[in-house]
């Protein structure tokens, strides 16, 4: 492809902001998957609203997705110790709403359920006031590890699509796309009141149709929230880049969503899961 249109041109990370988050995060022994996935909002999000989407269960996925920078092979990790230490993060971050994520762990019977539920749990004992959403992987379809997931309380349960089914033999060849959806729609039948939440990256080969198609389960799944943004190349090993999206294009497939029935589409190219989260958040609860 091209060089980067000037829309998604963003500034390097620096500043006093940005440094402050990474001592903390650093002083407490914990990963991001700002950083290791390379997000190109690492920038704004460190070092002018002071937030970070945690990433738990160590650094190494059991998954090597195409579009994904995060290391993967055999983890060795588990740390029953690490709930509380994003807790105390979170405190000393003075977050209001936190985003946490993980790799994807097949080694472990429950998929890394339990840390999840006890990371929720931990947070709550330290401030019941803030936020919590819960970006996770699929479990490989149990149910049972997103009850015990729900039984902890976020507010938000999210896990993300990606992309389009015909793509995912290519892009998510240990995943399966029926499956992710089974498991939002699993969420929201379980605990009608927790907001469910999924995404897409655009520019991996799909086309128009298929994006509707995808919008359309999500809807029928009762998705919430809506994400959609770019996809960037991490490095040259992953999927390339078959075309750039128009700030217009993202505008156009918002209305679609929009009109399907999901109540917040979040679109545009620098658009990812956890961008803003809170803004989103404030959007959700002052909208109604």
């Amino acid at each position: 492809m091209s060089n980067r249109p000037d829309w998604l041109k963003v500034r390097i990370p620096s500043g006093d902001d940005y440094n402050e988050v990474r001592r903390i995060l650093r002083s407490h022994k914990l990963n991001t998957i700002c950083e290791d996935a390379m997000c190109p909002n690492i920038a704004e999000c460190w070092g002018k609203h002071r937030t970070a989407t945690f990433m738990i269960l160590g650094d190494i996925c059991t998954r090597a997705c195409a579009f994904c920078a995060v290391t993967s092979g055999r983890p060795t990790e588990y740390d029953l110790l690490e709930p509380g230490r994003v807790a105390d993060a979170i405190s000393d971050l003075k977050l209001r709403h936190a985003v946490i994520t993980s790799v994807d762990r097949d080694d472990l019977a429950d998929g890394g359920a339990f840390i999840f539920a006890e990371t929720v749990r931990a947070i709550r004992a330290r401030d019941a006031q803030v936020k919590i959403e819960l970006l996770t992987p699929d479990f490989q379809g149990s149910l049972d590890c997103v009850r015990i997931i729900l039984d902890a309380g976020p507010d938000i349960f999210s896990h993300n699509i990606e992309t389009v089914p015909r793509l995912y033999p290519s892009i998510r060849f240990k995943s399966d796309y029926r499956t992710s959806f089974g498991l939002l729609k699993s969420a929201k039948s379980m605990s009608p009141q927790t907001i469910t939440k999924t995404g897409i990256m655009l520019g991996l080969g799909e086309n128009k149709d298929e994006i509707v198609e995808l919008l359309h389960d999500a809807a029928e799944a009762g998705v919430d929230i809506f994400t959609m943004g770019q996809y960037l190349r991490p490095s040259m090993k992953h999927a390339e880049i078959q075309r750039y999206y128009h700030p217009d294009e993202f505008a156009e497939l918002r209305s679609v969503g929009l009109a399907l029935g999901i109540r917040w589409v979040f679109s545009g190219p620098l658009v990812r899961s956890s961008y803003h989260a809170e803004d989103v958040f404030d959007q959700m609860i002052a909208g109604g």
